[in-house]
């Protein structure tokens, strides 16, 4: 504007530019306040990255703010959350993972627990679930089935997902430690491809379990165990 002021005048610039005029005329005033300003915010972001440094990177913007309110430094948590965006400084943080992925191949068992999480004796009913978790640089995957009746851990498996079927794992050792007297019972999951595979319904087939599957995209449906 300023190098245009004199061929068009600073009222047309800004009616052009849709500006008010007196901010223009304000700007050469105040940049002693905003060169302060703007050192205090470099100050600001070099004490994050050091505070984040002394925790190797795993901090975040609540961490980082309450480390710095520790450090008796008034700071509002939503500039601390602007100064870490704009900065691209980004707190270690879990991925998530997708944990049931439906087997579209594989043959439906329909859903015989309706969300009926009641069982008068032992081995009547098992529900199962499944997740991942970070070991290192890679992710198991565990799998568990607890009783109905007791609301007790009968079986569990840890494995790589990629090479073994914890979830069949998981039945054979719950059939085991009840000495494969499991006829009838019904093992309730989701309908993740785990579940659904060929190896974990031979394992329920073998030992007499039922197999019986809640809806896709329902947590309700295994409450019990999720």
């Amino acid at each position: 504007m300023s190098d245009s002021r004199a061929d068009f005048g600073v009222k047309r610039i800004c009616r052009v530019l849709v500006a008010v005029r007196v901010g223009y005329y304000r700007h050469p005033t105040t940049w002693k306040a905003r060169a302060g300003h703007q050192a205090h915010e470099k100050r600001t972001v070099s004490e994050i990255r050091a505070i984040r440094a002394e925790h190797h990177g795993t901090h975040g913007v609540l961490r980082v703010h309450a480390e710095l309110r520790a450090r008796e430094r008034r700071i509002n948590r939503k500039r601390v959350t602007r100064l870490m965006r704009v900065n691209h400084i980004v707190g270690r943080h879990l991925k998530k993972k997708r944990t049931t992925i439906a087997d579209s191949t594989a043959p439906p068992a329909p859903d015989l627990v309706i969300r009926d999480f009641n069982a008068d004796a032992f081995n009547t009913g098992w529900c199962g679930d499944s997740t991942y978790m970070a070991v290192g640089t890679t992710c198991l995957y565990a799998a568990m089935a607890i009783g109905i009746c007791l609301r007790l851990l009968v079986g569990w498996s840890i494995a790589d997902p990629v090479c073994t079927s914890p979830a069949a794992d998981t039945v054979e050792m719950a059939v085991a430690a009840r000495s494969g007297r499991v006829n009838g019972g019904v093992f309730h999951t989701d309908r993740g491809s785990h579940y659904s595979s060929r190896a974990c319904a031979e394992a329920c087939s073998s030992a007499g379990v039922r197999r019986r599957m809640s809806a896709v995209g329902s947590s309700a449906y295994k409450a019990l165990a999720a």
